[in-house]
């Protein structure tokens, strides 16, 4: 009998173990199918309610694992991690959501199955947002990112910023292993537990649905032309000199024809070629005739080999003006480590009362740096970008949750990647890969408004709210006993 129970055990643990980790592999990673992960910790949460501490420790953990590994290739071959970084970008989320698991579980067997609700999402939400404070590549393991293509749900970044997006993500799966956990014993609190839940995401999507239908403001269409070349990509960035100069000369003839066509303004990818002191002047008398002649404005992105101050930045070129610089903040290492970061914002206002901004790729990875253009108005984001083929649509995605939440259009031009551009919804208005001519263009009107959001307004409300969350349960958890 005891072999029996043992083996249906296992069983059980290994049919949770394939369930969930093959929901987390297509429901997150490169291009992920956005409904699969609402139900992806079901099935872990569910094993948890009628088996051991360990028991469940040990699969979630497995479950986890292997679910992330589905970014294996991406982290190795794309970014050349080295194995034990890997083994760290795959094991720390893993045993985030498996505490977070055993803290849902300790909660229900202490008959506190409300604390158990909030207390599975509150667990990641925290992680994701320190995380955001605390390393160099910011939001970029949150959930949230799963879910760009559910645009009524999207919206909801427009409040809480990525971390709403995330809770409810999480929650949704927490409340249904309550509801099926308590059906028999606690059937009336089962179904407030469930009801309430649903009825808040169907709230939230309903008021994603209103904010999509609503219209935006005429009368602010800015003509965009994108311009991108992945042409010798595996040699990365052109020298200084003769090298780099050829590059940027085909570049901006590419930008005159998109101005001829009738481009306001023309964005560049990231560090096309390396420029020293001296070169600057020569480079600028590329582009900047350019602008006085069509009246666009254009972005370039190169990096400024200076011995004092190395910068990777964007040279901006608007008509009968001076150049304008704008220096990436979040560098990526080590890719970029021998760059000094730069710290202020790049406002380009416009005659018509639209305010654009600048940023570099990564810098559109980190909320607080959105919310700070937000706050000045912005209507328009544009972004040189630079990506590494596998993540042209992951990374290069991810601008589009910096919109919604901050209330302004994303364009952005990454080579290893696309040519994209969004609105302060978050959909996606045209896009094509920057491998798909010699020199792939993208020209697009583009609604350059900028619509206050609660968020860009109080910031991180609901993470904070989250580690408030975080701390009473575990209150509730040590300060009384398993029944």
């Amino acid at each position: 009998m005891a072999f029996a129970i043992d083996s249906q055990r296992i069983g059980a643990a290994l049919l949770t173990v394939a369930a969930t980790a093959v929901l987390v592999w297509f429901g997150t990673g490169l291009d992920p199918l956005w409904p699969l992960f609402w139900f992806a910790p079901l099935p872990v949460l569910l094993f948890a309610a009628r088996n051991s501490g360990w028991a469940t420790a040990l699969t979630a953990l497995v479950a986890w694992a292997l679910g992330g590994l589905n970014l294996e290739h991406y982290f190795a071959a794309a970014l050349r991690v080295p194995l034990m970084g890997r083994i760290e970008i795959l094991m720390g989320p893993a045993i985030v959501l498996t505490l977070a698991v055993l803290l849902h579980r300790a909660l229900l067997r202490r008959g506190a199955p409300w604390c158990a609700l909030v207390a599975f999402p509150a667990v990641w939400v925290s992680f994701e947002y320190i995380l955001n404070l605390t390393s160099p590549h910011g939001t970029a393991v949150s959930l949230a990112y799963s879910q760009l293509n559910f645009l009524p749900m999207l919206q909801l970044a427009s409040v809480t910023g990525p971390w709403g997006v995330s809770f409810l993500l999480l929650a949704f799966s927490s409340a249904l292993a309550l509801g099926i956990s308590l059906h028999k014993s606690a059937p009336r609190k089962a179904m407030q537990i469930v009801g309430a839940t649903l009825a808040t995401i169907a709230l939230v999507l309903v008021f994603g649905a209103v904010r999509l239908a609503l219209p935006l403001p005429p009368n602010h269409d800015v003509k965009v032309g994108l311009v991108a070349s992945d042409a010798g990509l595996n040699q990365g960035v052109a020298a200084p000199g003769a090298e780099t100069s050829r590059l940027l000369n085909d570049y901006a003839s590419q930008a005159e024809f998109l101005t001829e066509r009738g481009a306001q303004v023309v964005v560049l990818p990231e560090h096309l070629g390396e420029i020293t002191d001296l070169d600057q002047e020569s480079i600028d008398a590329i582009f900047q005739p350019i602008a006085d002649r069509t009246g666009s404005t254009i972005v370039v992105g190169v990096g400024l080999e200076s011995p004092l101050d190395p910068r990777n930045q964007a040279r901006i070129y608007a008509p009968h003006t001076a150049v304008a610089l704008y220096n990436k903040h979040h560098l990526l290492p080590p890719f970029e480590s021998r760059f000094t970061p730069g710290n202020s914002l790049t406002l380009l206002p416009q005659s018509s009362g639209s305010i654009w901004g600048v940023a570099i790729c990564k810098d559109m990875d980190f909320t607080q740096l959105s919310r700070q253009y937000g706050r000045e108005g912005v209507g328009m984001m544009l972004a040189p970008g630079w990506d590494f083929v596998l993540d042209r649509i992951s990374h290069g995605h991810m601008a589009i949750m910096r919109g919604v939440e901050s209330g302004f259009a994303i364009a952005r031009a990454g080579r290893g990647g696309s040519l994209m551009v969004a609105d302060n919804r978050g959909r996606i208005l045209g896009e094509t890969d920057s491998n798909s001519a010699p020199f792939a263009t993208l020209f697009v009107d583009v609604p350059a408004v900028h619509d206050g959001t609660v968020y860009q307004l109080l910031g991180d409300w609901f993470a904070a709210l989250n580690l408030g969350l975080l701390a009473l349960t575990l209150v509730r958890v040590f300060g009384s006993p398993v029944p």
